[in-house]
């Protein structure tokens, strides 16, 4: 294993540890301070939909998960890790509430790493249908 691909998965599993830390607890900040400046992310749907660029409309989408998703989500399973030397996909399951409705969802979360931290992010879902 090459350096490079060790730094890039050693930063993406801290940055992942904090992605589920937010989406459990809505505390988002350890993972925000893991963002570059020039972050950007893309998002499949909804007000976010698209290329957006910056750690402060990450910060805005990150405050909207947490609104949308309270009391929390909850990581069931982690499914698959792949990567390359700069990008990590996690692919994972997960439940809770959205607006307070049942909730289960498959989901590919890709961080593209740039040293120490992330630069790069792409959200991928699909339902897993509502929970009874």
């Amino acid at each position: 294993m090459t350096q490079n691909l060790e730094n890039t998965l050693k930063v993406a599993h801290q940055a992942f540890e904090y992605f589920i830390h937010g989406m459990e607890t809505g505390e988002w900040n350890l993972f925000l301070d893991m963002l570059t400046e020039d972050f950007t992310f893309w998002f499949p749907m909804g007000k976010f939909h698209g290329l957006n660029v910056g750690k402060e409309r990450a910060q805005e989408f990150f405050q909207y998960v947490t609104q949308a998703f309270t009391p929390g989500l909850k990581l069931t399973s982690l499914d698959c890790v792949t990567s390359n030397e700069t990008t990590v996909v996690f692919e994972f399951r997960d439940e809770g509430k959205l607006f307070g409705e049942p909730y289960k969802n498959r989901v590919a979360v890709s961080f593209d790493v740039r040293e120490d931290k992330i630069c790069g992010y792409r959200e991928y879902f699909g339902s897993d249908g509502k929970s009874n």
